[in-house]
Parts: structure tokens; C-alpha cells; sequence
């Protein structure tokens, strides 16, 4: 018997083990199969996201459970059999009132929310890095420039040059490499067609479109490999520009700066200035 409970424990414990792999960071970092609901917030403006859609998936459950019960009742309440003789009544200036108040009042609490977010994900007035970010058909280009005179291409890798442990149509030759902790500046822009920018675990979604320069950021809650992708319809080979985001800690970032500067030099010319303006 207390050989079969101590099975019985060590089983539940390796199940919740496994919850609380599937919960914590690597569970952050890109879709998993049969995956509902958003992906785990590692980043303040993904944390406010997903507070918001908390908040909007409790009012529509609230209106959809109501709206329900009093469709029922009315049925039970008035059908031919309880109610033969039917009211000839057409309006009710209190109900009247309250259906055009209440969806308003509803409004109201999600749009203070919703402006809220809409301005914390736009920018940055303290940002420890700026990195401009153009979309190409079909893949990524990363420029340092306030940083250090480094610029590369980011390409996904083929099938069949995939290595044990790396993820089809999401792994990419050279990630997009940041410290954990700090606030990256995104300037976005495009060199042909109209491409996004987007990683759902940092809430991060911008569009890049050419001759505009967008700005957006964000800041990586913990160190760790996240994934995101071009969502924007933008060609044949849509589906080949995945984004990959290393975050470091601020030691390795800098050890990976030293070696990126002889890797991925950039002509002088590409300096801070570029960045003067931003359009939104």
C-alpha cells in the first residue's frame, strides 16, 4: 500500500514537474501544438497585453452568459403556450436608456485601458539601445548604428540545413541579439513592400513599411531565445522571414559585441543621425 501511494506521488509530482516546464520561460519563447490563448508574457508591454485581454474576455464572457439567459427566459416566458394573448406594448423608456448606457459605459472601460497600452507600446524616451530594423523580401536587416557599426542580414534556415534542436521556418542564420533587462529602441522601415515586425511573447507589432521610419521597443524580461515573424502578407516567400531574438545577459551581450564588430562591421556613414527623425 505505501509502496503504491509513494508511486502514486512521485507520478503527480513529475506531472506537475512537467506544468511547471510548460509554464515557465522556454514555454515564452514560440508556438507550441495545440496551443490556446496568447504565448506567456516576458515583456512589460506583453504583461499589459495580456492584462487587457483578461479584462476584455471577462465583459464578453459577462455579455454572451446574459445575453443567453434572458434569450432563454424570453422564450420560456413568452412562448404561445404561457403567453397567448401578446402585449401591444412597443417602448420602455427605461430599458431604452439603459441598453444605449450600459454598452457605452462598456466602451469606456475598455478604451482606458486600450489608449493606455496603445501609448506604453509606442515608444521609449529612455532606450539603452536603438536598432533599425528593414524588412527585404525575404528576410531581415539589423543595424546597430548608435551602438556600434554593426549591420547584418537575417535569413531563415532551410530544411535541410536544419541542426538537431533547431525549429523549422523559425530559425534564421543570424538572430537579432539584445541584453535581457534593458530597452531595445525598434525603428522600423522597408526597402520594397510593406512587411511586420512582430514577436508575440514581447509584445512587440510593428509594420515596416518603405519610406517611413516606425518606432516601437521593448525589454526582455529574462534571458533566452524568442521567436516571431513577418505576419504581413508581403510576397511568395511570406513565410521565410522568421525573426529570432537572442536575449544575453549584459556581459555575454558585450562579449558578443566585441566579436560582432570584426563579423558584421558597417560603413561609417551609417551613424546615429540616421535616426533623427521618426515618423509615426
Amino acid at each position: 500500500m505505501h509502496h503504491m501511494l509513494r508511486q502514486m506521488a512521485a507520478f503527480f509530482l513529475s506531472v506537475g514537474a512537467g506544468l511547471a516546464l510548460l509554464a515557465g520561460p522556454a514555454a515564452a519563447q514560440a508556438p507550441k501544438p495545440w496551443q490556446m490563448g496568447l504565448q506567456p508574457a516576458m515583456s512589460p508591454v506583453m504583461a499589459s497585453v495580456h492584462s487587457l485581454n483578461n479584462l476584455v474576455l471577462y465583459i464578453i464572457t459577462a455579455i454572451v452568459i446574459f445575453v443567453a439567459g434572458l434569450l432563454g427566459w424570453v422564450v420560456y416566458r413568452y412562448s404561445a403556450k404561457r403567453n397567448p394573448v401578446a402585449s401591444r406594448f412597443s417602448h420602455n423608456t427605461a430599458i431604452e436608456i439603459a441598453w444605449t448606457l450600459i454598452p457605452v459605459l462598456i466602451l469606456v472601460v475598455i478604451a482606458i485601458p486600450s489608449f493606455r497600452l496603445v501609448y506604453q507600446e509606442d515608444r521609449t524616451r529612455e532606450a539603452d539601445i536603438t536598432i533599425k530594423v528593414t524588412g527585404h523580401q525575404w528576410y531581415w536587416e539589423f543595424d546597430y548604428a548608435d551602438t556600434a557599426k554593426i549591420n547584418f542580414n537575417s535569413r531563415m534556415i532551410a530544411d535541410d540545413d536544419l541542426k538537431p534542436g533547431q525549429l523549422r521556418l523559425l530559425d534564421v542564420d543570424n538572430q537579432l541579439v539584445v541584453p535581457a533587462g534593458k530597452n531595445i529602441r525598434v525603428l522600423t522601415t522597408s526597402s520594397d513592400v510593406i512587411h511586420s515586425f512582430f514577436i508575440p511573447s514581447l509584445g512587440v507589432q510593428r509594420y515596416a513599411i518603405p519610406g517611413r521610419t516606425i518606432e516601437t521597443w521593448f525589454r526582455v524580461d529574462a534571458p533566452g531565445t524568442y521567436y516571431g515573424e513577418c505576419n504581413q502578407i508581403c510576397g511568395v516567400n511570406h513565410s521565410g522571414m522568421p525573426i529570432s531574438v537572442k536575449a544575453m545577459t549584459m556581459p555575454e551581450f558585450q562579449a558578443w559585441l566585441v566579436t560582432a564588430k570584426k563579423t558584421f562591421a558597417s560603413e561609417p556613414a551609417a551613424g546615429p543621425q540616421v535616426f533623427a527623425a521618426v515618423q509615426n
